[in-house]
């Protein structure tokens, strides 16, 4: 489309004709970061214009896929509503993180979360193809914290691949996901990974070039600490047990100074101060889950 540059000052002429003709609206409106830019450019390059070309400009912008897809804000056109469970190991979730390679070449991290107990573990990986998820699936976690009913993620081709979908249905476990370019769908996988960042961030150096030996100290010490979504750790809703850490024995500390007599009576204790746990965890949980409804519902405008 071409424009006229009859009338135009001169000093603009000069600016305007370093555009190549014809000029295209839909070349300034993707390079610049805003629609509102957009027309400020245009305006100033052509202001003797400006009534003819707002429509254009304006028609192009809402309908280039590129500005689309990276300059709307999302928009809250349906209320909250939370993913539910009912216990340790009821529903898992998982999700990549990619971080910049260590010296051992690891660059991703396959995160998996409790949804329940907002337990974690994460494992370093070289790739996110499909095998691999199903390698650390099976081989690190399902055999040391049993099969959960239900596995939720994104609808990466990795967690989405035919490999992992039999491996699931061999398993017996149920697989869900999220809607496409949503990732609040999968939120606690995704705050975790916030958390996770921070805690690496504080390595020195160093100890950055080769963070994949860390992980799992970090992931340990996240577990160890009491969350305020639930008011327990981690760690003590999904083994009953408060985890022995360094300082506990470096200060000569008990974390349960009553005895045990025989292994019914552990199994006795064990089962009622989970009960306890799991009924104060759901209260804590679902207390800040409705805060954060109300809050988030004020601001939904249904379309």
């Amino acid at each position: 489309m071409g424009w006229s540059t009859e009338g135009a000052p001169q000093p603009m002429l000069k600016r305007f004709n370093s555009y190549s003709f014809p000029l295209s609206i839909e070349r300034v409106c993707c390079d610049r970061y805003m629609m509102s830019m957009d027309i400020w450019v245009l305006k100033e390059l052509l202001s003797w214009c400006e009534t003819c070309m707002r429509a254009e400009v304006e028609s192009c912008c809402h309908s280039c896929l590129r500005c689309i897809q990276r300059k709307t804000l999302p928009t809250r056109t349906a209320p909250m509503s939370h993913l539910q469970s009912q216990g340790p190991m009821d529903l898992v979730c998982i999700d990549f993180l990619c971080l910049e390679p260590d010296a051992s070449g690891q660059g991703n991290i396959l995160i998996v979360t409790d949804h329940f107990t907002r337990y974690a573990q994460a494992f370093s990986t070289k790739d996110q193809r499909a095998p691999t998820v199903a390698k650390v699936l099976m081989e690190k976690f399902f055999v040391h914290y049993g099969l959960p009913r239900r596995i939720h993620s994104d609808q990466g081709r990795d967690f989405e691949s035919r490999l992992v979908g039999q491996l699931l249905e061999l398993l017996g476990i149920q697989k869900t996901r999220t809607t496409p370019y949503h990732p609040q769908g999968d939120a606690q996988p995704e705050r975790f990974n916030r958390t996770l960042l921070n805690m690496l961030g504080t390595l020195s150096n160093i100890e950055k070039q080769s963070w994949s030996r860390h992980i799992a100290t970090l992931v340990h010490a996240y577990n160890s600490t009491e969350s305020d979504a639930t008011g327990y750790s981690p760690y003590c809703l999904m083994f009953g047990r408060e985890a022995r850490l360094p300082v506990d024995l470096a200060f000569g500390l008990s974390l349960d100074q009553t005895s045990v007599a025989s292994h019914r009576n552990y199994v006795d204790r064990l089962r009622k101060n989970l009960a306890s746990a799991f009924e104060q965890a759901r209260l804590t949980s679902g207390n800040r889950e409705q805060r954060n409804k109300k809050n988030y519902d004020l601001k939904v405008r249904i379309q």
